[in-house]
């Protein structure tokens, strides 16, 4: 598949204990499923040609024979297939038996990879059949050939140089030191998982947590595939799990109790470029950030395999809004609210200031700004009348705005102060020469910085501290007046995304409930605007954001994909396109990506010398923690890609 990815598969096929016969043509099947649709990597349970549920069957010569020709036979039906495969067999090995995973492909096996970690309680008596691996490389005799036997092999695609693979088996991942942390390190970007784990309540809530885990610690993309129906329920049942995750994520995972090939695409391009933008951290403590990494790769084994770039559908799934969580809204609502008032707080008391200025115009940032203000203050003890409230109408302020920032300011207990800056910003002109009915930008910013001037001079003359109201939308756009609405002393919504802006201050009109709902109800159906030009003859807003620069909620995820994943333009289109199917056309969406791009490159002036605020989540555009661009840098290496 094309930018990155690569489709991968779990198969839990219908097996019958010790019918090796049975259980190899359904594991032949399910590899050809598992091709034709276009699946780069399958990926099968432990021990599962005959069965891991076989006991004391293991003791017989005859069930290991017929899986070491089992394993010939299933080799031979991938030739052509160009799928890398790993299924699970016991193997005999210097007079002692292993549960392995063998790696086949393209009609051959090309390595042999024994379980670490055999685990001997509860309902587990592997010892009783199995061998610990003493992490040695060897050779192993299958039906008369020798192939690679060890823990330490890393699978590279030829043609694609992200696409690398390891495998650990089962209760390797459930041990403290797990063979994949190695693998991680040693360069494997993809982590599979040959495994039989028994269902019990809560089970898999824990297994879930542990695999989604391991991906987010190692970086990688993790294939996790569990033993299913079929096995023995003497004693225990096995749900067949089957789980794909990737860098803390779960993107697709199977029912329980539902055989069957689980499928998503595992994007290798973004593991690869977010372990180097992390290589620091994930390599090694010391100062040398190899040293740890050459020592324990001393004995790591490479073997290059083949892969056939199949153009497939892309299955996974991206959200519209990345910055607002599917699930758990309110919590997570709750706590950014907290994370930017305690910022707050913090300094104030370090400033000793005694009040706190901020200009509320009607809209949705200087609403929450408001909000966030108003809980520093509570939990200072702080009078509330010392948060002073200015609304500054000007030449674009119309009726609903105003009233909507006055009732929310009075509503909310804070000292209201109007001052029109009209009349200012006209002997303003006159000083500079400026006609009033030329609306350039020179017309809008005036009146933009005006207000900021009226602002930090109240703040002088209050001992005060002026709030931000920007968010990390416009930052990232550029869409704020230099020294204008662009400079305060603090911001609270520096990285706050426009479209979480809108949840934050929808959860707190439902906190608070009665006459401050209506108010914020009211602003969160008022158009995004920064009301500089005129209203139409209908007094309502003429200026309206989102027809200027493009909807926030596309800018929102360009910036989240951009910034936190590094993915490149065209990658970025293809995907926006895809998850907005529907809504905006493939067109649309690359009109605003490149306005995306544009502004993002040209207006890094602006943040680099942004003030303070507090980060909330994984995106923030401070120069001084997170992101760090020259303001010169030149956008056409990534226009071109998306001509």
């Amino acid at each position: 598949m094309k930018y990155g990815y690569v489709k991968v598969c779990a198969a839990t096929p219908d097996i019958r204990v010790a019918d090796v016969k049975y259980n190899t043509e359904n594991i032949i099947k399910a590899i050809k499923e598992s091709a034709a649709n276009g699946s780069q990597l399958t990926v099968f349970p432990e021990l599962c040609v005959c069965g891991y549920t076989c006991g004391d069957l293991f003791n017989q010569p005859a069930l290991i024979s017929a899986c070491e020709k089992a394993l010939v036979e299933i080799a031979k039906a991938t030739e052509g297939l160009y799928t890398l495969v790993f299924v699970g067999a016991p193997l005999q090995h210097e007079g002692r038996l292993y549960n392995c995973a063998v790696a086949i492909h393209d009609g051959e096996i090309i390595g042999v990879i024994p379980k670490t970690y055999i685990p001997n309680y509860g309902e587990f008596y592997e010892k009783r059949y199995f061998s610990c691996f003493n992490d040695r490389y060897t050779s192993i005799n299958i039906c008369g050939q020798g192939f690679y036997f060890g823990s330490k092999r890393i699978f590279y695609a030829k043609n694609n140089k992200d696409f690398t693979v390891a495998c650990e088996i089962c209760e390797d991942l459930w041990s403290p030191e797990s063979p994949s942390i190695k693998h991680a390190k040693a360069g494997a970007n993809i982590i599979v998982n040959l495994s039989a784990s028994n269902e019990t309540v809560g089970k898999a809530e824990y297994r879930r947590n542990l695999v989604k885990m391991q991906s987010a610690k190692l970086i990688c993309g993790y294939v996790y595939c569990d033993a299913g129906i079929g096995e023995s329920t003497t004693d225990v049942v096995f749900a067949g799990h089957n789980i794909i995750a990737e860098n803390g994520n779960v993107i697709n995972e199977s029912k329980l109790f539902e055989n069957g090939l689980v499928y998503s695409e595992i994007d290798v391009g973004y593991i690869a470029s977010e372990r180097c933008r992390v290589a620091s951290g994930f390599y090694s403590a010391n100062d040398n950030p190899y040293a740890d990494l050459e020592k324990e790769c001393e004995y790591y084994n490479s073997r290059y395999f083949s892969t056939e770039e199949k153009e497939c559908e892309l299955s996974r799934k991206y959200p519209r809004l990345p910055f607002v969580p599917a699930t758990g809204l309110s919590e997570r609502s709750e706590l950014i609210l907290n994370i930017q008032s305690k910022g707050l707080e913090k300094r104030l008391a370090h400033t000793k200031a005694k009040t706190a200025l901020i200009g509320v115009s009607g809209g949705l940032d200087s609403a929450l700004a408001l909000l966030v203000t108003v809980r520093a203050f509570k939990s200072l003890g702080k009078d509330l009348k010392d948060i002073i409230a200015v609304t500054m109408p000007g030449f674009g302020t119309t009726d609903k705005t105003k009233s909507n920032s006055v009732k929310l300011m009075e509503t909310l207990g804070v000292t209201v102060k109007e001052i029109p800056v009209g009349k200012t910003v006209n002997s303003h002109f006159e000083d500079i020469g400026h006609n009033p009915d030329d609306r350039n930008v020179t017309y809008e910013n005036a009146q933009a910085r005006m207000r900021t001037m009226v602002l930090m001079d109240l703040a002088n003359d209050n001992n005060g501290l002026v709030i931000g109201t920007g968010d990390l939308s416009e930052l990232a756009l550029g869409w704020a007046t230099y020294n204008g609405d662009h400079m305060s002393m603090y911001g609270v919504n520096a990285s706050v995304p426009k479209t979480l802006v809108k949840h934050l201050v929808a959860y707190e009109a439902e906190k608070l409930g009665g006459e401050i709902k209506e108010i914020l109800t009211s602003i969160l159906n008022t158009e995004i605007s920064p009301e500089l030009l005129p209203p139409d003859k209908d007094g309502n807003i003429a200026q309206k954001t989102e027809d200027l620069v493009g909807p926030y909620e596309l800018h929102d995820f360009f910036l989240y994909y951009f910034v936190r994943c590094g993915f490149p333009p065209d990658k970025l289109l293809y995907i926006a396109t895809k998850t907005f199917e529907g809504k905006y056309d493939g067109e649309t969406v690359k009109k605003w990506l490149k306005t995306f791009i544009k502004r993002f490159f040209a207006q890094q002036f602006k943040r680099s010398c942004m003030p303070d605020g507090v980060k909330v989540g994984s995106v923030a555009l401070s120069p001084r923690g997170d992101w760090r661009m020259p303001s010169d840098a030149v956008c056409a290496l990534w226009l071109d890609l998306i001509k």
